[in-house]
């Protein structure tokens, strides 16, 4: 599995290619299905850039792309949207329109909060579990741990040549991760060495914008799609033995 992460905190200050409105994501998931991905992630935006919570911005973004691809559709529940749990918490609350999904930072106050309210609405929880905080530790710790859909095991190590190192040692802080299935990525200089990691572990992953702007040989990418395509052919060429 190979999900699709269109846009992240980047906005198109970070280059044209950036989909923002709930059109441009639109347009850029379904290249990005076409391209292969199996499922998208996505950081609804409020008109001047900004990202939200709120039911108003997100329900437009799910039907927009949801009328373009046939694929489960998640979101962030990052606390930079929301910094106020109880208010982040009252946003999830107030949705009209439900993601498949939400990822939720283990490490940030109020997550399990947040995601007990997920998986009371039907919603599957990505468990955000980041390199470089206490996150697998909580999280090895929660009654919520067997419920979750996925752990989303997150290396914020951006120097290509530490980040499999990186990888590696979170993959162990997780263990057995409640039984869970375990999604691998990487961002920055580190999303493509994490990216064949998940291959050669057999492990799901995620490429895109929010992840990383460039493709493996340093040229910047032109598109999610673009950067799909290549991560299926580096994942696959990771899983084959050698």
């Amino acid at each position: 599995m190979v999900q699709v992460c269109l846009n992240g905190r980047r906005s198109a200050a970070d280059g044209a290619c950036v989909p923002s409105s709930p059109g441009e994501l639109a347009r850029s998931a379904a290249e990005a299905v076409a391209a292969g991905a199996t499922e998208v992630h996505v950081h609804p935006r409020t008109p001047c850039g900004h990202d939200s919570l709120s039911p108003r911005v997100l329900a437009p973004v799910l039907d927009a792309i949801r009328a373009r691809v046939a694929v489960p559709v998640g979101v962030t529940t990052g606390a930079w949207a929301e910094p106020d749990p109880a208010a982040r918490l009252d946003r999830v609350r107030a949705w009209s329109v439900l993601p498949d999904f939400a990822s939720v930072n283990w490490h940030e106050p109020g997550a399990e909060e947040v995601a007990a309210r997920l998986l009371a609405m039907g919603v599957g929880v990505e468990a955000g579990i980041w390199s470089g905080t206490d996150a697998a530790a909580r999280f090895a710790a929660s009654p919520l741990g067997p419920r979750v859909l996925r752990v989303l095991a997150e290396v914020t190590d951006p120097v290509p040549a530490t980040a499999e190192t990186t990888a590696r040692a979170l993959l162990e802080r997780l263990g057995a991760a409640h039984g869970r299935p375990v999604l691998l990525h990487g961002e920055e200089g580190g999303a493509w060495p994490v990216l064949r990691l998940a291959g050669r572990l057999g492990l799901a992953t995620r490429i895109g914008l929010e992840d990383t702007m460039f493709l493996p040989g340093g040229q910047r990418a032109a598109s999610n799609a673009q950067l799909v395509a290549e991560g299926l052919v580096r994942y696959g060429a990771s899983a084959r033995p050698t």
